[in-house]
């Protein structure tokens, strides 16, 4: 869940519209999603402008990862929502019960990239995890950084090798025998603000994540992320050189990913 409202900017990377009006239905058809809800509030103008922004955004995590359009919708599993509701001061969430991406629509910039990662570390859990039993009504909803923290055996596979390669660049320090300390420092942002959030692993990835697309992706898109330089709250994510060593592991993993999936 992504807190603080940033507001669009600008965006520099490539055209993938050629200037053209995209549609709800176009992103839900080129990304894989497998459904769209849009509030009854949105305006037509909004749900155009909207439109656009989000598939440029989604579009840029395709080419940042190296992954065929199609594959950004988890194969169908990821589910969007735009302006239909939500909670004060919060720019956007995923919903794992509904496997959804809810972006606010007003203060929704910034976030996408965030959210995007809490779905795939939702999405991929069950695939490189050994969980168990997943079909009861009260089963408790796992994401692999979880898994990861709670060292349940992974299956084996090259891919799922180079997925826990990116929670130990991320969560461990260099000998991989110590907590980095980007977990140090966000245990102390949470000991500051009597809370459990900011040092839970699955935060600690999404904005790692965000983190690396901003600064080491080449793109610019502050509808997809924005914040993570910023001065007063630089001290919650990966410093630049942390940022570059994810940014080698999240490669390492998507990039033959996106070769698998394209031939």
């Amino acid at each position: 869940m992504r807190l603080t409202n940033f507001k669009y900017k600008s965006r520099k990377g490539p055209d993938y519209r050629h200037g053209e009006q995209v549609s709800f239905v176009d992103i839900k058809q080129t990304f894989g999603i497998g459904g769209i809800r849009v509030g009854k509030w949105v305006d037509r103008e909004e749900k155009d402008l909207a439109a656009n922004l989000i598939f440029d955004s989604l579009a840029d995590l395709a080419f940042i990862l190296a992954l065929p359009p199609s594959a950004i919708g988890l194969r169908g599993n990821l589910n969007l929502a735009f302006g239909t509701g939500g909670r004060k001061g919060v720019q956007a969430h995923y919903a794992p019960n509904q496997r959804e991406l809810a972006l606010a629509k007003n203060a929704g910039a910034g976030a996408l990239a965030h959210e995007f990662w809490h779905a795939f570390d939702h999405y991929i859990a069950e695939k490189a995890f050994d969980i168990g039993d997943r079909t009861g009504p009260q089963q408790q909803i796992l994401f692999a950084s979880d898994c990861w923290l709670k060292n349940k055996t992974h299956f084996a596979h090259p891919l799922n090798e180079k997925l826990l390669e990116i929670f130990d660049k991320t969560l461990l320090s260099d000998d991989g025998q110590a907590q980095h300390d980007y977990v140090s420092r966000s245990v102390k942002a949470d000991r500051a603000m009597g809370s459990s959030y900011f040092s839970m692993p699955t935060e600690m990835m999404a904005r790692a994540f965000e983190a690396v697309v901003e600064s080491c992706s080449g793109i610019e898109n502050s509808y997809l992320v924005s914040g993570t330089t910023k001065q007063d709250t630089f001290s919650l994510y990966p410093d630049i050189a942390h940022r570059r060593t994810i940014y080698l592991a999240l490669q390492d993993y998507f990039r033959p990913l996106g070769e698998a999936l394209s031939r």
